[in-house]
């Protein structure tokens, strides 16, 4: 009896971020830099890619989703940004409770954590612009979709069913196959630098305080998922763990669309709502990464003396829920978002925002993985609506 295994994408992720590691230790500054030189330009493609990804799954899903796809729309975007404000107010009462216990006040942050003079550049890169911005792309997506669906426009549909054919064919032939390189480039790099062990030593006991949140807020989210759909929730969330392990590479939402989709539909959503929700929660439903922003503000802010109160965080995680949708998707894109509301409410200067850069980056991949793996809870959902309303 001939037994041959075929390792899996999460057994593929999960060898690339430990060779990534080990490599890091012995491998001479010119391959590193050659790895490196790949992921800068895999990375552009997929800067160029995901507008096209966007509108190429978004459009035809909306278009068939029929007539009752903006309120469908609506109902998505309240369920994500209700998402996003509970993982914001939850992560400032966590952290107000747990910091005290862990921290002492007194300690105030040195500049040397976030020195970054140690990156390592690439040999070359080449520059692909995309065609337009991710926004812009979500945007034209649900004109285009919205009114295929509403002009019953079938000529139009098929044109968009084919470019949806198309974009399947280039993630299924090129982006998943590379994405294990890819990721090990980046862990590579990561190890390299040996940039992440200072400041993970530094913020340890936040980052242990911000990972367990993760996990809660996982678990919350798919245990609504599961009483809403009558499914298993602690399977769900398994089937989900490929998209976090990806991310955790990534550390982009958008570029981790490709194996959320996957493990969304795996998970017993309908293609069409899969194509639809996952894409569109790509931007606008950040639960993890607003946790993560809150609970490192907070605690800047604890060890430096500033007053941190719920007066001050409520109006700060409202605008940051919104702000932040018009994060691009790639690494450290929402801390880049959240930057000028960093400054202007909670009164964060340069030396504090650098410090808040450093550490959001270096945990950067832990949000975006929390993100992805959440919106395949949001895609349960909404497919269980979808089947039950009267508007399809």
């Amino acid at each position: 009896m001939n037994f041959k295994y075929k390792p899996g994408l999460l057994t593929k992720i999960i060898v690339a971020i430990a060779l990534g590691i080990v490599s890091s230790l012995f491998f001479p500054l010119w391959l590193v830099r050659f790895f490196i030189t790949l992921n800068g330009v895999f990375g552009n493609f997929l800067s160029f890619i995901i507008p096209l990804l966007i509108l190429g799954l978004v459009a035809p899903g909306i278009a068939d989703l029929g007539k009752g796809a903006g309120r469908l729309l609506g109902i998505t975007a309240m369920i994500a940004y209700a998402s996003t404000l509970i993982a914001g107010f939850f992560s400032f009462f966590t952290t107000k409770w747990a910091l005290p216990i862990l921290l002492d006040p007194n300690d105030l942050l040195s500049d040397s954590a976030v020195d970054m003079s140690d990156a390592i550049s690439n040999f070359f890169t080449i520059d692909m612009p995309p065609l337009m911005g991710v926004t812009t792309a979500l945007v034209l997506a649900f004109v285009i979709g919205l009114g295929v669906g509403a002009v019953n426009g079938e000529r139009l549909k098929a044109a968009l069913g084919e470019f949806r054919n198309i974009i399947i064919l280039i993630i299924k032939e090129v982006i998943i196959p590379f994405l294990p390189l890819y990721i090990f480039g980046i862990f590579l790099k990561i190890g390299a630098e040996g940039q992440v062990p200072v400041i993970l030593g530094l913020f340890f006991k936040v980052i242990i305080v911000i990972f367990a949140m993760h996990i809660i807020l996982l678990l919350f989210q798919f245990t609504i998922a599961g009483l809403i759909t009558g499914k298993n929730p602690f399977k769900a969330l398994f089937t989900m763990l490929p998209a976090y392990m990806t991310a955790l590479g990534t550390q982009s939402s958008a570029a981790t669309i490709p194996v959320t989709l996957l493990q969304a539909k795996k998970n017993g959503v309908d293609e069409e709502i899969a194509d639809f929700v996952i894409p569109l929660c790509a931007t606008i439903h950040l639960a993890g990464s607003i946790l993560k922003i809150v609970a490192c503000a907070y605690a800047i802010m604890y060890m430096t003396g500033m007053n941190a109160d719920i007066s001050i965080f409520t109006g700060f995680i409202m605008m940051l829920g919104i702000t932040m949708v018009a994060a691009p998707g790639v690494p450290g894109g929402a801390i880049m978002a959240a930057i000028a509301l960093l400054q202007s409410m909670l009164g964060f200067d340069e030396m504090l925002t650098g410090l808040m850069i450093a550490l959001y980056i270096t945990m950067d991949s832990f949000g975006t993985a929390c993100n992805v793996t959440g919106d395949g809870a949001i895609a349960l959902i909404i497919n269980k609506i979808y089947k039950k309303s009267t508007f399809k």
